[in-house]
Order: structure tokens, then C-alpha cells, then sequence
């Protein structure tokens, strides 16, 4: 796109990711995803050590386990729930992995500015939520979930597909949309300062107004990286009250 005397890519650059050659589709998004499996594995496998002093990794890791427990089980699901841990510190840890690369040099985009991660991790929560609600409640959590006590029996006609609508189709799409969302809108924001920037300092005369740009590109970043943290919370304590709304039904 050329706007005056700038010139501006096309915005199909900006999720295009072509891959390595030869037939091989493999590009950076999937660089991506196998280097936040290979992270959150070492993490863990590392903190699990035992130390009489704990250092390094496994300080992160048992500090990562204590923030998980206290900020988003004991929250979100209570007595029970520290069986779900090891789900929601590997659904927390991929989430950011994924997020922080947006702030990488070399890479530049969350690997979750793809719709892939999110949906494929949405299922797999909408998947394990049903799991837990069907061993907590047997075949009667579909029932229970649609059918909520204590609504007057007229009012079933309306509450009923509701319930439905909400709990087993609205959850998982919201998580994918809400983190696919969040996170390409700020790959866009920072690309577009960043070439912005770039245009400016080549463009002549208008050089001189190039810093603006580039300052509101580095506040943008730090902001991202409160962003890639903020996402991969939410996305872990939503998938921790979905849990916990079907392990306690009564709560």
C-alpha cells in the first residue's frame, strides 16, 4: 500500500509465514509450538529435582506451581483441585511461550496470532472439562449442565438451550477468540509502528519525526509483555472455572 510518499507491505505479510523450502512446510509458528512443549517439559522435569536448595530452574518451576495453586486453582476451583495442576501449569507455560515471541527479534509474532493454538487448545480444555464433569457426576453432568436446579420447570423451555449454547459450544469458541484476538491485535499494532518507523527514517525530511513512532513501538512492547502473561492467565483460570463448575456442580 503506498500512502503519499510512504510505502507500506502488504497486509498479508503479516500472518504469511512461508516455510523452510524444499517441500518442507515446517515455518516459525511451528518453530514456535515445539520450542514452548520443549520449554514447559524442562521447566518441570528440571524443577522436579530434588535439592535441599532449590536455584535456577527449579526455583521457577516451584515458584510457577505456587502462583498456579494459590492464584488460579484455590481460586477458581477449591477443595480438590490440586489434581489439575499439572493440566493447567502446561496449558499456563504453552500459552506464554507461545505469546512471548512476539516480542523476540527474529520472530515477531505470537505463535497464538494463528487460530490453530487457540482452537486446538480450546478443545482440549472443552474436552477435558466434560471429562471431569462426566467421572465427578457420571452420565448425569450433561443433564445437570442443561438442566440447572432450582429454575422453575416453565422457565426450562428458555434456560435449557441456553445452557446448552453456553457450555458446550460458546466456552471453547470464547477461549480460542478471546486469545487469538488479543494477541493478533497486538502483532498488528507492533508491526505497524515498527514499519512505521522504518519508513519514516528512510523517507527523507520526514526522518525527523521518526522517534515518536519508535517510542510508542517500545512502550508497545513492554505492554506486550504484560500482555503475553495477562493471556496465558486468563486463558488458564477460565479453563480452571470451567473445571471446577463441573467437578462441584453444587458451587
Amino acid at each position: 500500500m503506498i500512502l503519499g510518499a510512504l510505502e507500506f507491505p502488504p497486509i498479508d505479510n503479516l500472518v504469511v509465514w512461508p516455510g523452510v523450502g524444499g517441500g518442507i512446510e515446517f515455518n516459525k509458528i511451528a518453530f514456535i509450538n515445539v520450542f514452548a512443549v520443549f520449554a514447559t517439559v524442562v521447566i518441570f522435569v528440571l524443577g522436579a529435582k530434588k535439592k535441599l536448595v532449590p536455584k535456577g530452574i527449579q526455583n521457577i518451576a516451584e515458584a510457577s506451581v505456587d502462583f498456579i495453586e494459590k492464584g488460579i486453582v484455590e481460586q477458581a476451583i477449591g477443595h480438590g483441585g490440586e489434581k489439575y495442576i499439572p493440566f493447567l501449569a502446561t496449558i499456563f507455560f504453552f500459552v506464554f511461550f507461545g505469546n512471548i515471541f512476539e516480542v523476540i527479534p527474529g520472530f515477531a509474532m505470537p505463535a497464538n496470532a494463528r487460530m490453530a493454538n487457540p482452537a486446538i487448545m480450546a478443545l482440549i480444555t472443552w474436552a477435558f472439562f466434560i471429562c471431569v464433569g462426566v467421572k465427578a457426576q457420571g452420565p448425569k453432568y450433561f443433564f445437570n449442565a442443561i438442566f440447572p436446579p432450582g429454575v422453575p420447570k416453565a422457565l426450562y423451555l428458555l434456560v435449557t438451550p441456553i445452557e446448552f449454547i453456553s457450555t458446550f459450544i460458546v466456552r471453547p469458541f470464547s477461549l480460542a477468540v478471546r486469545l487469538f484476538a488479543n494477541m493478533l491485535a497486538g502483532h498488528i499494532l507492533l508491526v505497524t509502528f515498527a514499519v512505521l518507523t522504518i519508513t519514516l527514517i528512510e523517507g527523507g525530511v520526514l526522518a525527523v519525526i521518526s522517534p515518536l513512532p519508535f517510542l510508542m513501538l517500545v512502550a508497545l512492547t513492554g505492554f506486550e509483555v504484560m500482555v503475553s502473561f495477562l493471556q496465558a492467565y486468563v486463558f488458564s483460570i477460565l479453563a480452571a472455572v470451567f473445571i471446577g463448575g463441573a467437578a462441584h456442580p453444587d458451587h
